[in-house]
């Protein structure tokens, strides 16, 4: 299970006179998801904000692999079986995510869905599964068994026990979603932060770029630095809490989907990107890869870049960006 961790504080402006931040903050896609825009009256925050939250519910109700009525929800049951066709929005959806998949030799999956749960972050595991037992565990695992039909816009898993699932990309596309109707509809700017996957557009009411604060997640007291933020996505990853340790190696609650062994060396990865869909799917995918693989990876791709902190808590940025220059 992948379990995104909020390391960042929104810091908004005093209201100027003619608009002020309004903030809403509720539980959607079975997660908190705080939603601020900038508008003259609470009246029109308001109207603004439940558009917002009609977009978030819709997606839901696509892409809950929870909701039995969901087309996603249809393609698992029909692993197997029959390819099922769906709305073409699901479909481009995870035909963006095998792309995203190549882009990380597989590091991110959306069939990671697929995996026995056998490894337990709760304090009850003592020892390591056997090799055999994480070996099996990924069997069904393997983006690139995913059968796409372009023509029919149908999805096929072609083996029985196989599932998909969007928990690591599904909040950060309705971030986005959200984020694209209320700028259709002349919404200045705003924040939408769904548990972490954190969407911004236009600037704050005294014309300041919001800001996210890069948190020391070994001392949630302290920050590296504040980052403005124009017209992107932030998204962090981490993992200080939710761990197991075996012969002295602290395994971190995401696991790799190619492997089956839990992710190890990193407790947080923050990716700045265009869209939260692609930040999100990029943080996660970093913790798999590692930080010098990562990085590299990041580097290689425009308009995104990220900073890292190792369980060490050393700090490792891609090439573009100096968290130093900011302030603290």
């Amino acid at each position: 299970m992948k379990i995104f961790l909020v390391f960042f504080m929104i810091v908004l402006c005093i209201p100027g006179e003619a608009q002020e931040v309004y903030n809403r903050t509720l539980k959607l896609m079975g997660s908190r998801f705080d939603i601020s825009v900038v508008a003259s009256s609470e009246e029109e925050a308001n109207k603004e904000i439940d558009v917002a939250v009609d977009e978030i519910s819709r997606i839901e109700k696509i892409i809950s692999s929870w909701d039995p009525g969901s087309q996603t929800s249809e393609i698992n049951r029909n692993a197997g079986i029959k390819p099922v066709v769906v709305d073409r929005e699901l479909f481009d959806l995870i035909k963006r995510a095998m792309v995203i998949s190549k882009l990380t030799d597989g590091a991110f999956d959306i069939s990671y869905a697929s995996m026995d749960k056998i490894w337990k972050f709760d304090g009850s595991m003592k020892e390591m599964p056997s090799p055999e037992e994480i070996k099996n565990s990924v069997s069904r695992v393997g983006y690139s068994k995913i059968v796409l039909d372009e023509t029919n816009s149908s999805v096929y898993l072609p083996e029985e026990g196989m599932k998909i699932g969007f928990g690591a990309i599904g909040k950060g596309y309705a971030a986005d979603k959200a984020k694209a109707l209320l700028m259709s509809k002349g919404v200045p700017a705003g924040i939408i932060n769904a548990s972490g996957d954190m969407n911004t557009w236009g600037k704050q009411p005294d014309g300041e770029d919001w800001k996210v604060a890069i948190t020391n997640p070994l001392n949630k007291n302290s920050a590296y630095g504040l980052v403005p933020i124009n017209k992107g996505a932030v998204v962090t990853s981490g993992d200080y809490e939710k761990f197991v340790e075996f012969n002295g190696i602290r395994y971190a609650h995401i696991i790799d989907p190619r492997t089956g062994y839990p992710a190890h060396g990193i407790i947080s990865a923050t990716v700045f990107a265009p869209s939260a869909e692609l930040a999100d799917a990029l943080a996660t995918s970093i913790f798999v890869m590692g930080c010098e693989v990562g990085i590299a990876r990041i580097n290689q791709l425009p308009n995104i870049e990220c900073i890292i902190i190792d369980d060490q808590g050393t700090v490792h940025t891609s090439d573009h960006i100096n968290i130093n220059k900011y302030e603290k």
